[in-house]
C-alpha cells in the first residue's frame, strides 16, 4: 500500500520524525526476532487475576452436556488437526452442497506462525465497536470446543454449537461418500463456522487459518483483507523448513485485488509475500513502513500505546495484554480494520480514536500471558515454538518483577522443544517437566531428557501428572521467604495451558 498523502496525515513534524525513527529501528533489527522488542521497565506482580473470561465452562444442563459430548465424540472420530491431506477439494465440496455460505459476508483472513488468535480477537473487538456484527473462527481452543466459533465477540452457546453440527451433518455425510477421504475434524468445524455465520447473519467474518494457507480448509473464502502475522519455523514437516518455504504456503490466502497487512517478517518470507501480492494485484501495507508501533510504555494491567495506522496516529491506546509482541499485534489489527473500511486507499482520514480506544481496552486473550492466581502469581501462556517462547519470555521479564520464576512445561511431540526450552532457560530458575492428556503430548521422560541438556539436572524436576506439576512448581516458588516475589509460568502447549486453567479454577 502506498504511503497516504501528507494531507491525509497529521501535520505534526515531531510525530513524523518519531515514526521515522521507529521505521528505522523496525527495519534494522534482526528479522528473525521481529516480534520481540526488548523492554526496560517492570511492573510488580498483579494482586489478583484479570477481570473477564471468555472461556466457557461445560453446560450446566446435563442433557445439553450429554449432547455436546456426543458431538465432540463424533468429531473426534475423524482425522485430527495434524493428519492432513493437503487439499481444499473436500471443504469446497461441502461448501457447494451447503449453498456457499462463506460468500454471504465479507471476510478478513489471518495467517502467520504466532499471534493469529490474539490479532483475531483485536480485529473482532474493533469491528464490534464500530457496530458490525462479527463472526470469529479461531483454533485451537483453550478449554471448550465452542470457543472456536464466536458471534458478537462471545463463543456460541453449546445449544447453538450442537444445532450447527446437526444442521450440516447430512451434508457432511453426503460429501464423505463422494470423496476418497472423509472430511476431517477441522474441515467439519470450518463448515459449521461458515454456516453459522451465514445463519446469524454476520456483517463480517474474522477467520484464522488452521495451518498454512493455500490448502488450509478455511481458504474457500475470498477475503478482501489478508493478514500475515510474524512467520517463523513451525509445522516444518508440512509447511517447509525455511521461512520462505512456509511463507509460500501462507501466501495462498492472498486473493486477487485484496489488501495485505504484513507484520514484520524475516526478509526471505517478506519477499515471497510481496511477490505473491504483485502476482494477484494485491495492495500491501508493511509494518514499520505504512503502519507500526510508535511508542509503548508499561501500565498497570497492560500497556499504553501510540499506534500509527494507515490513516494516521492513534494515541493513548490502553491494551490490557502484556508484551511487545501484543503491541505489534495491535498495530496489525488496527491496520487490518482500517483497510477493511477502505482507509488509506479509497478514503482519507482515520477511525474515530475514542472508539478505537474503547475497543482495545476490552480485548482479552485467554492463555496469553494470562494471570490466573496470586500468592504466588501463576501465569499461563500457550507458547509452543521458539519464536513464541522468546516473545513470551521477553514480555514476562518486562511486565513482572519476579525474583524467582519456576516453569511448568508440557509440549506436543512434533515441536522444536529444545528451541523452546532454550528460549526460556535464561528466565527459569527451575523447570518442572510434565505431560498433558493429549495423544500428541511429548512423553514426559523424553521431554525431561531434553530439559536436562538445556538446564542441567539440578534445575529439572519431573512430574508426569499436570496437577502434581502445578503443586510442585507452586511449592518451589514459595520455598523461601527471600523469594516472596516468585512466580510460576505454565507453557509449552495450548492443551497444557487449558488443562492448567481448569485445575486452577478458571472456568
Amino acid at each position: 500500500m502506498s504511503e497516504p498523502r501528507p494531507s491525509d496525515r497529521h501535520d505534526d513534524s515531531d510525530s513524523d520524525d518519531t515514526f521515522a525513527e521507529i521505521v528505522d529501528e523496525e527495519t534494522q533489527r534482526d528479522p528473525d526476532l521481529a516480534v520481540i522488542e526488548a523492554g526496560s521497565r517492570t511492573l510488580r506482580t498483579r494482586s489478583g487475576p484479570p477481570q473477564g473470561d471468555e472461556v466457557p465452562a461445560r453446560p450446566a444442563d446435563p442433557e445439553v452436556d450429554k449432547a455436546l459430548r456426543a458431538v465432540e465424540q463424533e468429531l473426534a472420530g475423524r482425522w485430527g488437526e495434524t493428519k492432513l491431506e493437503p487439499s481444499v477439494t473436500r471443504i469446497a465440496a461441502l461448501m457447494d452442497v451447503l449453498g456457499e455460505p462463506q460468500r454471504a459476508y465479507p471476510s478478513i483472513h489471518i495467517t502467520g506462525t504466532n499471534g493469529k488468535t490474539s490479532t483475531a480477537r483485536m480485529i473482532e473487538a474493533l469491528l464490534g465497536a464500530f457496530d458490525l456484527r462479527t463472526g470469529r473462527y479461531t483454533s485451537p481452543h483453550v478449554q471448550s470446543i465452542t470457543e472456536r466459533i464466536s458471534l458478537d465477540g462471545s463463543p456460541i452457546d453449546p445449544e447453538r454449537f450442537i444445532e450447527a453440527y446437526q444442521d450440516i451433518k447430512p451434508y457432511v455425510e453426503m460429501v464423505d461418500t463422494q470423496q476418497p477421504y472423509r472430511l476431517s475434524f477441522f474441515e467439519v468445524l470450518t463448515g459449521m463456522a461458515y454456516a453459522a455465520f451465514a445463519d446469524a447473519p454476520v456483517d463480517v467474518a474474522v477467520v484464522e487459518v488452521g495451518m498454512g494457507g493455500s490448502w488450509d480448509a478455511t481458504n474457500v473464502i475470498d477475503a478482501s483483507v489478508a493478514v500475515v502475522t510474524p512467520i517463523s519455523l513451525d509445522h516444518t514437516d508440512r509447511l517447509g523448513t525455511t521461512p520462505a518455504e512456509i511463507a509460500g504456503e501462507k501466501a495462498g490466502i492472498i486473493k486477487q485485488g485484496a489488501t495485505v497487512i504484513l507484520a514484520q517478517q524475516p526478509v526471505d518470507a517478506a519477499q515471497v509475500m510481496l511477490k505473491k501480492a504483485v502476482e494477484v494485484d494485491a495492495t500491501v501495507a508493511r509494518e514499520g513502513m505504512e503502519f507500526g508501533v510508535v511508542s509503548r510504555e508499561i501500565a498497570v494491567g497492560g500497556q499504553l500505546l501510540t499506534l500509527r495506522g494507515l490513516g494516521g496516529e492513534y494515541t493513548e491506546i490502553f491494551l490490557p495484554l502484556y508484551g511487545a509482541h501484543q503491541a505489534h499485534n495491535a498495530a496489525v489489527a488496527l491496520s487490518a480494520v482500517e483497510a477493511f473500511f477502505g482507509i488509506g486507499a479509497e478514503q482519507p482520514g482515520s477511525l474515530d480514536v475514542d472508539t478505537v480506544r474503547r475497543a482495545f481496552a476490552s480485548v482479552v486473550s485467554p492463555g496469553r500471558l494470562e494471570v490466573v492466581r496470586s500468592s504466588p502469581t501463576v501465569v499461563l501462556d500457550a507458547a509452543h515454538n521458539p519464536a513464541g517462547a522468546r516473545a513470551t519470555a521477553d514480555g514476562l521479564s518486562e511486565a513482572f518483577g519476579f525474583s524467582r520464576l519456576i516453569g511448568v512445561v508440557g509440549t506436543s511431540s512434533d515441536k522444536d522443544v529444545k528451541g523452546l526450552l532454550e528460549a526460556f532457560e535464561p528466565i527459569f530458575a527451575e523447570v518442572v517437566i510434565t505431560q498433558n492428556s493429549s495423544g500428541r503430548a511429548m512423553d514426559v521422560d523424553a521431554l525431561a531428557a531434553v530439559a536436562v541438556e538445556v538446564f542441567g539436572e539440578d534445575r529439572v524436576q519431573v512430574e508426569p501428572r499436570l496437577d502434581d506439576a502445578l503443586e510442585a512448581a507452586i511449592t518451589l516458588a514459595e520455598e523461601e521467604d527471600e523469594y516472596a516475589g516468585a512466580g510460576v509460568l505454565v507453557t509449552g502447549s495450548v492443551i497444557t495451558v487449558g488443562e492448567a486453567r481448569l485445575l486452577l479454577g478458571r472456568r
